[in-house]
């Protein structure tokens, strides 16, 4: 099994690309489904979510080629199969994202219940009660969800909270249903809206993404489009950090500030000199060391959920105490004991992490246990004394392309290895 071997002590220093957003890749890929014409997604992550998406894709029936500069054209024109198993599903939660695009398109799904990281409670019933009140005959048995209609209808539907994948498979489910739809309490995450315009562009008719109110107006069809995803603003936001934490100074091209303004303003706060472009930024921390900032996670455009375990690996060596609220899943604290085993000074108490700002930590062997987590222990591995090695690293695979190659690009002694 693959893990990451990291030398602690350099400075990050450099110019990298980010990728194309993972959390857009995936409900993108399953927009797919709803179009008998090709469609062409570019700027696609070379990650391991995407190729299980694109393998599930592929059992059901969908043609996909790729080329040379992160494009991949889909044909959903001869799908055959309805059904999304347990086998493909059970490693990401993503994969219910299939489940309303067969049903809008087909009229019958029968989608396993999902997987992936086990960082809280993220239930189905709100993506159920929703196409339910749109007329599917749905039913939860045997660990799948089976779905039936003979067309959707439109539907006022209110989220009791805010969820972007039920955002997401309602939103596509409408685009083929009778009459218009409104989702309330909407999620409002930039990876929603580049959905929607994916949508658009196949001819959907959808407006306020992006806001807590989204009006979908069912069409017959939908047909072809060229789409290129969003930049992922998680990985711009760890590799920040990453450059926070080592008093580093780099520049991220082909990103967007407007996406990570709450990262950038507790970056500030931290002690980090921010510039900003169109497509770019820049941070220069002059080789100090941070400062600790509070956070509390909220949906966007909130302080993200997925971006808290960085900073909590930025608060165990900064200066000060800081505190982490985590309000979206309750189990995402599961990084803390991992960092505590390389001297961090962080307690839980209840949905909070105190963490109080040690002056160095040291290497030890580490185990990743979800996405964000991994990448967490990474950056506190770039800073540690000795040599870290952080186990289970397929977490860090769903959502970061070749991450130990960017650090290095990045001045990082980190490597790959087998042990």
């Amino acid at each position: 099994m693959d893990k990451l071997l990291i030398r602690g002590g350099a400075r990050l220093a450099g110019t990298i690309t980010i990728s194309g957003a993972k959390n857009a890749a995936l409900p993108i890929l399953a927009g797919t489904l709803l179009s008998a014409a090709p469609v062409v997604v570019r700027n696609v992550p070379q990650l391991n979510d995407v190729a299980t998406t694109i393998t599930l894709l592929q059992s059901m029936g969908v043609e996909v080629t790729f080329d040379d500069k992160l494009a991949i054209e889909v044909n959903a024109g001869n799908v055959r199969e309805r059904r999304a198993p347990y086998e493909l599903v059970k490693t990401m939660r993503a994969s219910i994202l299939v489940l309303g695009p067969l049903l809008a398109r087909f009229g019958e799904a029968e989608v396993s219940l999902p997987g992936g990281c086990a960082i809280g409670a993220r239930p189905v019933n709100l993506h159920v009660q929703g196409l339910q009140a749109m007329g599917a005959d749905v039913v939860v048995e045997n660990g799948y969800i089976r779905a039936r209609t003979d067309r959707l209808k439109g539907a006022h539907i209110v989220f009791d909270v805010v969820t972007v994948t039920g955002t997401e498979n309602l939103m596509m489910a409408a685009t083929l249903a009778e009459g218009e739809t409104i989702l309330d309490n909407a999620a409002r995450e930039p990876e929603v809206v580049d959905l929607a315009n994916f949508l658009i562009g196949m001819g959907a008719e959808i407006s306020g993404a992006g806001t807590s109110t989204i009006r979908v107006r069912g069409v017959q069809e939908l047909g072809g489009t060229d789409h290129t995803i969003l930049p992922d603003r998680v990985e711009a936001g760890t590799y920040l950090v990453g450059a926070a934490m080592t008093g580093g100074k780099i520049r991220l091209n082909r990103t967007s500030p407007e996406h990570l303004e709450a990262v950038l303003l507790k970056l500030r706060e931290a002690g980090a000199e921010i510039q900003t472009g169109d497509d770019f930024i820049e941070i220069n921390m002059h080789g100090k060391r941070p400062v600790a900032v509070d956070i509390r996670t909220s949906p966007y455009p909130g302080f993200p959920t997925d971006m808290q375990a960085q900073f909590c690996a930025l608060n165990a060596l900064a200066e000060g105490v800081g505190t982490i609220t985590e309000t979206i899943f309750e189990n995402r604290f599961q990084h803390v004991l991992e960092l505590q085993r390389m001297g961090a000074d962080i307690q839980i108490e209840g949905n909070t992490a105190v963490c109080r700002g040690v002056d160095k930590l040291t290497a030890a062997p580490v185990m990743a246990t979800d996405l964000r987590a991994s990448a967490g222990l990474v950056l506190a591995g770039l800073t540690a004394e000795g040599e870290t090695l952080v186990d289970r690293i397929y977490h860090v695979d769903r959502g970061y392309e070749r991450i130990e190659e960017k650090l290095g690009q990045l001045g990082a002694e980190i490597k790959r290895v087998r042990r």
